[in-house]
């Protein structure tokens, strides 16, 4: 758990308890922070629709539980009866398996670790909905920083993806079947990191949406969402890319040199695109570097898998150029034209 997040826990926690004792008049406001410390910990990993399931499942297995041990007391066939209804009316209120699986959990709480205190159930449903607010406003007013989530992993992916550019080049040079192997091998457990990114950029929007302290500067996260897809799209193509290298190397006539230099300026552009977004830039520089490959004229003699590395890094151009912002026509339009046919612009992924 990240520092904010616990500054988050320990004030919401602090904060419920105070509020549901001074503005409820509860003793003993065990559920408040409870549910303060739950919601936090979903509401930074998670979408908000989940941390509202979350908060109102624990009000409702609280409420349920609490109000039957209430009438029938507490032992075995008790348990089992309340988390039965907990569960139901959760069901039928709402089909989402956190949702379900909180209310049965906070009900099994209500039924074996605090029965019969003299708090009634819709006290203890009170607590729990305090300490879903204040986490949710803890969230909000102590956020973590959401560019500092989106850069971190968003890096992860850019960087990932000009390290399998970087040794298919080198296996290129080299005339290294094993380094092409290699590369592949690299580029095929990417995609680990580009789900992390698409979720931690789910999360930071979350904060800017949620959070006063940013809501004036969810232009710059923009720029995130507008890398997310053509980034995803890039690592998808440098994917086939990896797999022609390696086949290329087995060709009477193997891709030239020129080829893997044009190899290493887009990964050098890729780590431009990533330090301009950190640093909440235009992406300028990381475009020209990329215009600058994509009017590079190709070269002559090229056997089958070259002209299909090069169609594929041709795309992987125009996916980092949509992800500085420019639209496809006008990124496809950037790239030198192809004379022979046949050679597709985005082979089938």
């Amino acid at each position: 758990m990240t520092a904010p997040s616990i500054a988050q826990c320990a004030v919401g926690s602090a904060l419920a308890w105070t509020a549901a004792i001074e503005l409820l008049g509860h003793p003993r406001p065990f559920f408040a922070p409870i549910s303060v410390l739950i919601c936090v910990g979903v509401g930074l990993g998670q979408r908000l629709r989940r941390v509202v399931e979350l908060v109102v499942g624990v009000s409702l297995g609280v409420g349920v539980g609490d109000l039957l041990v209430s009438w029938i007391g507490s032992g075995a066939w008790q348990l089992a009866l309340v988390v039965g209804l907990a569960m139901t009316v959760a069901v039928l209120l709402n089909s989402g398996a956190l949702f379900v699986a909180q209310a049965g959990s906070s009900a099994v709480l209500v039924a074996t670790l605090v029965p019969g205190d003299g708090a009634g159930g819709l006290d203890r449903m009170a607590d729990a909905l305090t300490g879903g607010v204040i986490g949710i406003a803890a969230v909000a007013l102590l956020p973590a920083s959401p560019f500092t989530i989106a850069a971190k992993h968003l890096s992860g992916v850019l960087d990932a993806l000009s390290t399998v550019l970087e040794r298919a080049a080198e296996a290129i040079e080299k005339r290294d079947a094993d380094l092409a192997a290699e590369a592949l091998e690299e580029a095929r457990t990417t995609q680990a990191a580009v789900e992390e990114f698409e979720a931690a950029l789910e999360t930071s929007k979350e904060i800017t949406m949620i959070s006063p302290l940013h809501w004036h500067r969810r232009a710059r996260l923009a720029r995130y969402e507008t890398a997310a897809v053509p980034v995803d799209l890039a690592l998808r193509n440098a994917r086939v890319l990896c797999r022609r290298t390696l086949a290329s190397l087995g060709e009477s006539s193997p891709p030239p040199a020129a080829l893997a230099e044009a190899m290493r300026e887009v990964s050098e552009a890729a780590l431009l695109l990533q330090l301009e977004l950190g640093a909440g830039r235009e992406p300028a520089l990381a475009r020209q570097a990329l215009l600058a490959v994509a009017a590079r004229e190709r070269p002559d003699g090229l056997g089958f898998s070259a002209h299909v590395i090069i169609a594929q890094l041709r795309s992987v151009v125009v996916d980092l150029l949509q992800a500085t912002g420019m639209e496809h026509e006008e990124a496809t339009a950037a790239l030198t034209p192809l004379d022979e046919a046949g050679v597709s612009e985005r082979p089938a992924r």
